[in-house]
C-alpha cells in the first residue's frame, strides 16, 4: 500500500521570495522533509543514467558541451555498447534507466526506437529519456516504443535570461514542445538552475511558480556551476543552500513529483546531494555512462569527475542515503503527482 500523499501547499509568490531569502530554514526543510516522507516513505529511487553521446548541436552559454566548444573531446556510444550500460544498470539492481545525451541528431529516431524495443525486452526498467528538444513524430514514436519518461529542461522560465542563456533555442517553441511530451502521455520533467548568471530571487520565484503551474511528473534544479570553456566562465557559482530551498519550495508545492538530488550539488559541496534527500528531494541518478568516456560528459566541473570505479560509486552513494535513514530503492519509482 502506497504511502499517503502530502496536500498541496498554496504558497504565494511573496512567500516563495521570503524562504528563498532564508526567512525560516527550519520550518521550510522539516516541511520539505514531511511531505517527501507522505509521498515517497524513506525510499530514494535509484536511476541508472548513461550519457552516450556528448555532441550537442546548441550552444548554450553554461554548458560545456556547447556547439562552439572546441576543446571538448567528443564521443558516441555505439549501439551495443549503450545496451551493455542498459545490463549494468538493470544488473546493480536500479529501477529506471535513464538515457540521456546532448542535442545530438545523429542518433535518429529508428535508432533510438531500436534500443527502446530492445531494453525492454530483456529488462523490467523504466526508460527516461533526456535527449533534447527533438521533433513530435520522434517523441510519440519513442513513446509508443515504450518509453516511459521524458525531461525536457527550461533552465529558466524567464524570456530574457533564457535569450542569454539558449541564444539558439526559442522560448515559445521549447515551452511547446514540453506540453506536447505531456499531451503524448510521458511522465514529463523539466527543470531550472538556480543561481543562472543574471538571475534574481524574483525570477527564480516565477520559475518555481510557472514550473509548478505545469503539473509535472519530474522537477529537476541545481545550482549554476562555472564551467572555463563557456562565455559563463567568470560568472559566480550558484549557492548550494538556495537551491536547497528551491527543492523544499518544490516538494511543498509538488508533493507527488519526483525530485533529483543533482550532482551539481555534490560539484560544490561534498555531501549536499545526500542533504538534499532530507531538504525535498527523493532521487538519485548515479552514472553507468562508461569509464573510458565517463569524464568525457563534461556539462560543468566535477560533473562525472570522481576517481573511482562504478561500484564503489554506488557503494558511497548508497552508504550516504541509509546514513540519513533513508533506503535506497530499487522501484521505478514512478511520479505520484497524478
Amino acid at each position: 500500500m502506497s504511502p499517503p500523499l502530502a496536500d498541496q501547499m498554496p504558497l504565494s509568490r511573496q512567500q516563495v521570495l521570503e524562504l528563498l531569502g532564508g526567512s525560516d530554514d527550519d520550518w521550510l526543510f522539516s516541511r520539505a522533509r514531511l511531505a517527501t516522507e507522505l509521498a515517497f516513505g524513506d525510499q530514494v529511487f535509484m536511476r541508472g543514467i548513461v550519457e552516450f553521446s556528448n555532441h550537442c548541436r546548441n550552444d548554450c552559454h553554461y554548458c560545456g558541451l556547447r556547439s562552439a566548444n572546441r576543446e571538448v573531446v567528443r564521443y558516441r556510444l555505439s549501439h551495443n555498447q549503450i545496451l551493455e550500460a542498459a545490463d549494468q544498470v538493470a544488473s546493480f539492481g536500479m529501477g529506471t534507466l535513464v538515457l540521456q545525451s546532448g542535442d545530438d541528431t545523429k542518433f535518429r529516431c529508428d535508432d533510438i526506437t531500436q534500443l527502446i524495443h530492445q531494453i525492454n525486452a530483456k529488462h523490467k526498467l523504466a526508460i527516461t529519456l533526456s535527449l533534447g528538444d527533438r521533433s513530435l513524430e520522434e517523441l510519440k514514436a519513442w513513446r509508443e516504443a515504450g518509453a516511459d519518461r521524458y525531461l525536457l529542461k527550461m533552465e529558466t522560465f524567464n524570456r530574457r535570461l533564457f535569450a542569454e542563456s539558449r541564444p539558439k533555442a526559442n522560448f515559445d517553441e521549447r515551452l511547446d514542445r514540453l506540453k506536447g511530451i505531456q499531451a503524448l502521455g510521458y511522465q514529463t520533467g523539466c527543470g531550472i538552475i538556480t543561481d543562472l548568471p543574471g538571475m534574481t530571487d524574483e525570477i527564480l520565484a516565477q520559475d518555481i511558480i510557472e514550473l509548478t503551474r505545469l503539473k509535472l511528473d519530474m522537477i529537476a534544479c541545481g545550482p549554476f556551476v562555472a564551467h572555463p570553456q563557456t562565455p559563463m566562465a567568470l560568472s559566480g557559482n550558484g549557492c548550494v543552500l538556495k537551491s536547497h530551498r528551491v527543492s523544499a519550495i518544490l516538494r511543498l508545492m509538488n508533493p507527488g513529483a519526483n525530485i533529483p538530488a543533482t550532482s551539481s550539488l555534490e560539484a560544490l559541496e561534498p555531501g549536499a546531494r545526500a542533504l538534499a534527500l532530507l531538504r525535498g528531494c527523493n532521487v538519485v541518478m548515479p552514472s553507468f555512462t562508461p569509464q573510458h568516456v565517463f569524464s568525457k560528459y563534461d556539462i560543468y566541473p566535477g560533473k562525472n569527475a570522481a576517481k573511482a570505479f562504478l561500484r564503489e560509486r554506488l557503494e558511497v552513494i548508497r552508504n550516504q542515503i541509509k546514513q540519513h535513514g533513508l533506503e535506497p530503492s530499487s522501484a521505478r519509482g514512478d511520479s505520484r503527482s497524478h
